[in-house]
């Protein structure tokens, strides 16, 4: 028997959906070009007295902001990490050795059953995931009903990841291909969350592990991830500190993202005019913003 419930649309992110460029305040924008560049292979794109935007030659995949004096990161909502994807393997490999070659300090080696990653972070603390994942039909199957996917944290066999680049010399800049994979985010509540990223902008639940949930669209093990892991208290990021001012969601044509739109102003909440599109901020103050392309 169905219900009234049953007859809503559950609102849905179009599969074509793709992620732009994570904008990021940082305290010295000098110093974190040249550490985008040296440890990561970026190249600047462009730079406009205090903003610079970098990317590995197509599309900007960063926009740096200054804020001279911002503190480093903290215990607030924001940025966990964004996360780089890698079009194979083999240039993941190659940007763990542009990473040794520039002593860098690696956080992380993760294994994903989804996807490989490799996780470090920014002079100003913010998080960064460089990752390649597996074939779509490698990736586990779910154990838990009502999910689509199996995503685990395993060790990362990283000697057999070198395998890959095994006899080349290190690399300066990233290959073609490298595209924004998905961003993390500090959130205070994960069902709050999901009211706002599933039920109000139509992402679509790929994994909940209670403490932290990952959406998608188009059935990608996830283009954004949120977690309480700094507890259920956290307030959104305060002046004066680095790290995440927006992210961007790339929808294929301004009719979809004005639905979007639609569906925002509906929930009662005040979309705003951004370039291509609009900014929304979730119960965090975190800003993502929508636009075609």
């Amino acid at each position: 028997m169905s219900t009234a419930a049953d007859s809503i649309p559950v609102p849905q992110l179009p599969d074509s959906l793709r992620l732009g460029p994570v904008h990021l305040t940082v305290s010295t924008l000098d110093g974190s070009i040249a550490f985008y560049e040296r440890a990561l292979g970026l190249q600047l794109h462009d730079r406009d007295g205090e903003v610079a935007t970098m990317g590995a030659g197509g599309e900007d995949l960063l926009v740096l902001a200054q804020e001279t004096g911002a503190a480093p990161g903290g215990r607030h909502a924001g940025l966990y990490h964004f996360a780089l994807l890698f079009p194979t393997r083999r240039e993941l490999a190659r940007a763990v050795r542009r990473l040794a070659t520039a002593h860098t300090r690696i956080e992380g080696a993760s294994d994903h059953g989804v996807s490989e990653a490799i996780y470090l972070r920014d002079p100003d603390d913010n998080g960064i995931e460089l990752y390649a994942d597996r074939p779509r039909e490698q990736w586990p199957a779910p154990r838990t009903a009502g999910e689509r996917v199996e995503m685990f944290t395993i060790a990362l066999d990283i000697d057999d990841l070198m395998l890959e680049a095994d006899g080349e010399q290190p690399r300066a800049h990233a290959g073609a291909g490298l595209v924004m994979g998905h961003v993390h985010l500090h959130v205070g509540d994960v069902e709050r969350a999901l009211a706002f990223y599933r039920d109000v902008l139509g992402f679509e639940v790929m994994v909940n592990v209670g403490s932290a949930a990952f959406v998608s669209a188009g059935g990608y093990h996830h283009h954004l991830g949120f977690n309480v892991w700094l507890g259920r208290d956290v307030k959104p990021r305060p002046p004066g500190t680095a790290g995440l001012r927006e992210w961007t969601v790339v929808l294929a044509s301004l009719e979809q993202v004005a639905a979007v739109r639609e569906r925002v102003a509906a929930a009662g909440l005040d979309p705003q005019d951004h370039e291509g599109g609009f900014m929304v901020r979730d119960p965090w103050a975190t800003a993502v913003a929508f636009i075609a392309g």
